[in-house]
């Protein structure tokens, strides 16, 4: 079945119920290249991601180092178009030093390690809600690193 009997616009306008009567055949065919597309299409979006990071990736980012951040949403400019840069925070912890800080806290049972397999974490959140000395405890086990970008474009109505 190499041609297209169902369209992908007949798709979105068909109903649940409508697709849930067509022939197995054409369900088969619908999946598959909803499949194809769905690749294609991911593999499109990392490309241009790459492509607008490259573009304009570094003078976001300087965006962001001006204002005295490495990470969050900086917005730039390309003539009419406007640049969303949004450059999320993500932490990691070194598993081995937080758990020697779990033992500490722990005082008495068996160790959870031997039922569960563990990988420490603490959301951003509660970390940076920790008392000063609590933050320090834990700083060498913490490692910041950025996680991806991403990109909104609107065109500029000259308004």
């Amino acid at each position: 079945m190499s041609d297209l009997t169902i369209f992908p616009a007949d798709i979105a306008e068909m109903s649940v119920s409508q697709l849930a009567a067509l022939p197995p055949a054409q369900k088969h065919e619908i999946d598959k290249n909803l499949d194809a597309a769905i690749d294609w299409l991911k593999k499109a979006r990392t490309k241009f991601e790459a492509a607008l990071d490259l573009c304009y990736g570094e003078q976001a980012r300087a965006a962001l180092r001006e204002s005295g951040r490495d990470f969050g949403t900086a917005h730039i400019s390309d003539g009419v178009l406007r640049i969303k840069f949004e450059l999320p925070k993500k932490t990691s912890w070194d598993q081995d030093m937080a758990r020697e800080l779990a033992a500490r806290i722990v005082a008495s049972g068996d160790k959870v390690e031997h039922y569960f397999d563990i990988k420490f974490s603490v959301p951003e959140s509660r970390y940076t809600n920790w008392p000063p000395a609590l933050q320090q405890q834990f700083a060498a086990a913490r490692t910041v690193d950025a996680g991806k970008p991403s990109f909104t474009l609107s065109i500029d109505s000259g308004e």
